[in-house]
């Protein structure tokens, strides 16, 4: 599996190089340069809220059950393991399920119970995808209206269909429990013995725990969708800092969609690539210049490495620390 991933980080790597590079670095440079320092600073700004957004959403998911309390008493856990969690999926060459492991483990030693942090985060997770679709479907619906002859709205309708299937699908295996959970938390258990390790059954009770809870679940639902749209609102005011202004109706189609791709190609490091090729074809129905488009998707993942790598560092800090401890703690001295 790791030799599939550094293919597809090395495809996807060169496949966004040859795009970039087939419409010219001093083009596509130059159109990132013209967004200046105060727009950068302000995308930025704005993904970090949409960052807390997210983060609040996995964090209203835990039950107010009296057990819980300690763990639910700060939500700002939860928005420092989705900073890991996205730092994860867009700065190292992980794909999507790789920053899920690392977000897991992040809100695990922020004090959460392994168990509860595997099943919140499979929980979370779910809720995004939901309001992703959601999210999609917002997106066609404008790009129907604005683009009334283009022959994707077919294919895009038909894609959202399936994934309300896939959906449905995980949701009701996670209510019934299924053999993948007991695989992947053997896996953590193997990696992360010490705090994280979780059996399958203590997981699977811990996500009817979450299930039962409603109000958390549309809740999650609710902020995982308004943090979808506030998204677009980044290169909306990026392209205005470019000077080529489009609609937020027309930046809403292009970002849902894209998205919807990056989710379909989940196994590609940092959708590299991928990104790249769905922003120009997006971009061109709306009069967006694959220069300009190929200028939004690099401020995007400067953006992220801006945000990630500081957090990674962090985190890794925070690692190194608590495995120091562990091991000079004296031999049958209990844990902190």
């Amino acid at each position: 599996m790791r030799a599939l991933a550094v293919l597809a980080f090395v495809a996807g790597l060169t496949a966004g190089t040859l795009i970039v590079g087939h419409y010219g670095f001093a083009a596509v440079g130059g159109a990132l340069l013209t967004v200046g320092w105060t727009g950068f600073l302000l995308v930025v700004l704005l993904h970090l809220g949409v960052i807390i957004l997210c983060g609040f959403a996995w964090w209203i998911l835990l039950p107010p059950a009296p057990h819980r309390s300690a763990e639910r008493r700060s939500a700002w856990r939860f928005v420092w393991a989705r900073l890991v969690r996205d730092g994860g999926s867009e700065v190292l060459p992980l794909s999507q399920i790789g920053g899920y492991v690392l977000g897991a483990r992040a809100v695990a030693v922020a004090g959460v119970a392994g168990p509860m942090a595997v099943a919140s985060t499979v929980a979370d997770v779910t809720m995004e995808f939901l309001a992703q679709i959601a999210y999609a479907a917002l997106g066609l619906a404008a790009f129907s209206a604005l683009r009334p002859a283009a022959e994707l709205t077919l294919p895009i309708a038909l894609g959202l269909g399936a994934a309300v299937v896939i959906a449905t699908a995980f949701i009701l295996a996670q209510q019934r429990g299924f053999a993948l959970l007991e695989r992947v938390t053997g896996r953590l258990a193997r990696r992360w013995a010490a705090g994280f390790a979780a059996s399958a059954a203590a997981v699977q009770a811990a996500i009817h725990e979450i299930y039962r809870f409603r109000a958390g679940f549309l809740a999650g639902f609710a902020l995982h969708l308004a943090a979808w749209v506030a998204g677009a609102a980044e290169p909306w005011l990026a392209l205005e800092f470019m000077g080529a202004p489009r609609g937020f109706g027309a930046v809403l189609a292009v970002e849902s969609l894209l998205y919807a791709a990056r989710s379909v190609a989940f196994a590609v490091p940092n959708a590299l690539g991928v990104q790249e090729g769905a922003y120009i074809l997006l971009g061109a129905y709306f009069g967006i210049g694959p220069e300009t488009a190929l200028a939004l998707s690099l401020m995007k993942r400067a953006r992220d490495l801006c945000l990630g790598v500081p957090v990674l560092l962090a985190w890794q800090y925070v690692e190194v620390r608590r495995a120091w401890r562990s091991r000079s703690r004296p031999a049958g001295a209990s844990k902190e």
